[in-house]
């Protein structure tokens, strides 16, 4: 199967460059199943239940979440009946489910512990539920691992490489240059954001200067006008390893998409 992952969609530019781009690309490149970081689609902090319905509508088939994906109150009591996954390790009990299983592949939400709230052991918790889908014969396992440290995310890699098809990282918005497919898996740090480019990771770049030259406390916003972009890893994933991938930016200022290719060791 050809699986596109989109990187956090911030805001209502992130949610333009979907509505824009999503079903061509969805045709040009034969994707199977969308995938998406949603966590920030409203406004910048969570997504609310009707920008899940409208991203849905564009295309993805799948949400996937962070830290911010309990800031709007509304979705709450739709993340067990939406196609939405929100991180594994919180605890038992709390609303919503860390993995879903669209035929075939079973798609991992996990959250990194620096900087991040007080969740189980990310490690631990995959480990445990990817020897669960595997004794249920799931063999294709992707996950989005919303984390803050670049060493986190690499070291999850190296955990898991040759037990699952993919470790795609979020939360950071700043795409990084190191995609490989190694034993099967295919990993990358960051995909990087989708939404305003000329902005400080998505936004206004007057409250993130202020706090770094005063120390002061600022609220975020997002951008009325930017130039924006769009991030995606596309993935072909069989038999549970990933075969081939390539990275795909759209710019709303430009015709030609800038494609990148994974090396494979």
């Amino acid at each position: 199967m050809i699986v596109g992952f989109i990187g956090d969609i911030v805001g209502k530019p992130g949610r333009e460059m979907i509505k824009e781009h999503l079903l061509a690309l969805r045709e040009e490149f034969l994707l199977d199943l969308v995938i998406a970081n949603g966590e920030n689609a409203s406004h910048g902090f969570g997504v609310s239940y009707k920008n899940a319905n409208e991203l849905f509508s564009y295309g993805i088939d799948c949400i996937t979440g962070g830290n911010h994906i309990w800031d709007k109150k509304d979705i709450v009591s739709h993340l067990e009946t939406l196609p939405i996954v929100r991180p594994l390790n919180y605890p038992d009990g709390v609303p919503g489910v860390g993995v879903r299983i669209i035929n075939p592949l079973a798609i991992i939400n996990l959250m990194g512990h620096f900087t991040m709230p007080m969740v189980s052991n990310p490690f631990i918790a995959v480990k445990e539920e990817v020897k669960r889908l595997k004794n249920r014969g799931v063999r294709d396992i992707f996950i989005d691992f919303h984390a803050e440290a670049t060493s986190e995310k690499n070291a999850l890699f190296a955990f898991l490489k040759g037990e699952v098809s993919a470790i795609c990282g979020t939360h950071t918005h700043v795409g990084t240059d190191d995609m490989v497919i190694d034993n099967g898996t295919f990993y990358v740090s960051d995909v990087g954001l989708t939404g305003c480019r000329d902005a400080v990771i998505g936004m206004d770049t007057k409250a993130p200067l202020k706090r770094f030259l005063t120390g002061l406390p600022a609220p975020h916003d997002i951008p009325k006008k930017c130039k924006k972009i769009l991030q995606m890893v596309i993935l072909e994933i069989k038999g549970g390893e990933c075969l081939g991938a390539k990275k795909v930016k759209i710019y709303d200022d430009k015709d030609e998409k800038i494609i990148q290719k994974a090396f494979m060791e």
